[in-house]
């Protein structure tokens, strides 16, 4: 037996020094109970209150005789197993060679999830709804439940019952319940599924995600940052203005990371784009502006927003945004025509004449020229309802 002892603690030390801590044991919310059972009776033993984030449980019953003491409580022998896993791997083999002490004394048992179902089985055995059931009469026993595993621990109850009948026909018995809850650390934020996926549901109703095509990994970065700062209880509990404050402080810094905002500017150039093709140009500033915003925006970006303050007769604004892009790159030609454009639909023809006589023999792409890209600006602004009495006058100077 000394060997075997030896064997099994050089096996939860090397657990123990290879296992991530993703969890703990918590000894301070765990149940020791020891009750006598009269014969023939049965009894119901309430857990304490399971932590917010419990996803496995190790249990143990021993069954002592008279004057018998447990030879190691199973918080002790749990102290030396670093986490569940180390127990499905063999090392549950501890809580039984270190609990070799029981009576003579047997008993069955059952577990429930709810209070009702305890009392029933109390009054009358019932044990049809319980969550495990152990029919054959045992003097001790050892199991470990998890979440994935076990309906016991369904997240609708903090509370476990256990309920136990006695197999002796004359004598009363000795139980001793003793149960050790593993929590795991992120899930003892409060931060279950439903919780996490109610925050993505509140991001995606933001300005800022409506303006995405796909907002999904926004949001779930946005989830990661109020997660790492904040427990849901203590999120809940911040005033509604504090509550928009988080979102936005979070909705900027993941739109600084580099892992996220180059899809996100992609997502809203290609937005922006069909917008703009279908008329809606108040509706493309948007998008484009929250690019600009956050510095990530192209010459071309710059281009199209003052082509859409154009088209919405905010020429002063236009030039703003076309100067600026124009700082990024002074020979794009788009950024160049639209800066005349600009001057044009501002009364200022000295300006605008200026440039589109300097650029007129050159292309504004591969394959069009500048002045056949500025007589279909002009059937645009035409059917946009912009009127100028200076435009057949530039087409005219273009093509002398």
């Amino acid at each position: 037996m000394t060997k075997q002892l030896l064997l099994l603690f050089t096996l939860l030390f090397t657990t123990f020094s290879f296992s991530q801590q993703d969890g703990y044991w918590d000894k301070d919310r765990s149940t020791t109970k020891e009750i006598n059972v009269s014969a023939r009776d049965r009894i119901v033993i309430k857990t304490e209150d399971l932590p917010l984030g419990t996803t496995e449980i190790v249990y143990r019953i021993t069954l002592l005789d008279e004057n018998q003491q447990l030879a190691s409580s199973l918080v002790s022998v749990l102290k030396s197993i670093p986490d569940p896993t180390g127990i499905s791997q063999g090392s549950a083999g501890a809580v039984f060679v270190l609990s070799k002490i029981s009576g003579d004394d047997k008993c069955t048992y059952a577990i429930f999830s709810t209070d009702k179902l305890a009392t029933e089985y109390k009054d009358s055995g019932k044990t049809l709804e319980s969550c495990l059931i152990q029919n054959e009469p045992l003097s001790k026993d050892a199991k470990r439940l998890s979440v994935d595993k076990s309906s016991c621990l369904n997240g609708n109850s903090s509370v476990l019952w256990f309920g136990f009948e006695s197999k002796n026909w004359i004598m009363k018995q000795k139980i001793v319940l003793e149960v050790v809850p593993w929590v795991d650390k992120k899930l003892s934020r409060g931060w279950s599924v439903d919780n996490r996926k109610s925050i993505i549901d509140q991001c995606k109703t933001s300005n800022l995600a409506q303006k995405m095509t796909n907002s999904d990994n926004f949001c779930v970065c946005v989830l990661g940052k109020i997660q790492d700062k904040y427990k849901f209880q203590e999120f809940q509990k911040l005033l509604p203005m504090e509550r928009s404050k988080v979102f936005k402080d979070a909705g900027d810094v993941c739109l600084s990371e580099t892992n996220t905002s180059p899809t996100v500017s992609a997502d809203l150039r290609k937005e922006a784009s069909l917008l703009i093709k279908n008329g809606k140009y108040g509706a493309a500033i948007e998008k484009l502006a929250v690019i600009i915003n956050n510095g990530k925006a192209t010459v071309l970006d710059y281009n199209a927003i003052g082509s859409c303050y154009l088209l919405t007769k905010q020429y002063g604004k236009s030039l703003k945004y076309l100067k600026d892009g124009e700082k990024l790159d002074d020979t794009e030609l788009l950024i160049q025509l639209n800066l005349a454009h600009a001057y044009l639909l501002s009364d200022n023809y000295k300006e605008a004449k200026k440039i589109y006589k300097k650029y007129q023999n050159q292309n504004v792409t591969d394959s069009l020229s500048w002045i056949q890209k500025t007589e279909q600006d002009f059937k645009v602004f035409q059917k946009a309802g912009i009127q100028n009495q200076d435009f057949e006058r530039v087409l005219k100077l273009l093509k002398e």
